[in-house]
Formats: structure tokens, C-alpha cells, sequence
């Protein structure tokens, strides 16, 4: 596959541990480099990554949650361009699992939102969350 760029960023709330949110991103992503930056409430995660390597760690989430053919929709529904953007519940995230959400009030920590760059997002799609049923 082409070039391939993750992109994650989470507020981290007040109330919120900054170690937390780091294990949150460590289970979906492995070993990302993460940054933090203040902002008017709380602070901002920043980390990313290259290549189909820093989406390894997600794609066998999804294959151990059997939330594969789920999946496909909200990655699907993110394709702008040669972009795909989803966002994903941070406590789910920190118990080791998935759950897709969206950009506003589903989650009230907020949730993590993840771009991925690459030429052909739908092939990448194909990969990360190949089809297990006949349609």
C-alpha cells in the first residue's frame, strides 16, 4: 500500500488523568508517540504515525471485537477525498475495545478523532476492516 498517515487527537479534560489517556491511545495504536499541549480547558493529545504499522494495533481490535463489517460504515461514512476521519469512545478505549462515536455529545469526555492519509482510503478500509460476511 502507499503512504500512510495516522493522525489522533483527544481533549483531556480537567477531571481527566493524563496517564488515562495515554493507555487509551496505547490500546488502540501500540507504542504512538504522544504530545501534549495546554488549551483553555484541560490540554490536547496529539500523536502521529506511519505507515500500515500504526494501524496494526486497531485492525486486530476490530478482529477481536468481531466488529469488523461495523466498522465499515462510520470508516466508510469518513472517506472525504484521500482522507478518512472517525472518532472513537476514549473509556471504551482505555478497557482495551472499540466503539465508534461521533464528533459531538454521544461521549461527555469527548472522543478520540483519527485521520488517516493515505491514496487510497478505500483499499485501506478493505484491510482494516476487511468484509467477513457475503453481500
Amino acid at each position: 500500500m502507499d503512504k500512510i498517515v495516522v493522525y489522533v487527537e483527544t481533549e483531556i479534560n480537567p477531571t481527566e488523568s493524563e496517564e488515562k489517556i495515554k493507555k487509551a491511545i496505547w490500546n488502540l495504536f501500540g507504542d504512538i508517540p504522544t504530545q501534549i499541549t495546554p488549551a483553555l480547558k484541560g490540554s490536547i493529545l496529539q500523536a502521529q504515525a506511519e505507515g500500515l504499522d500504526a494501524l496494526a494495533t486497531l485492525r486486530n481490535l476490530l478482529r477481536k471485537d468481531r466488529i469488523r463489517d461495523a466498522a465499515r460504515k462510520p470508516l466508510l461514512e469518513g472517506v472525504n477525498n484521500n482522507t478518512i476521519t472517525f472518532y472513537l469512545n476514549k473509556q471504551v478505549a482505555f478497557a482495551g475495545h472499540i466503539s465508534f462515536s461521533e464528533e459531538v455529545a454521544e461521549s461527555p469526555l469527548g472522543p478520540i478523532k483519527i485521520t488517516v492519509k493515505c491514496e487510497n482510503p478505500r483499499e485501506l478500509i478493505d484491510w482494516l476492516a476487511p468484509r467477513t460476511t457475503k453481500n
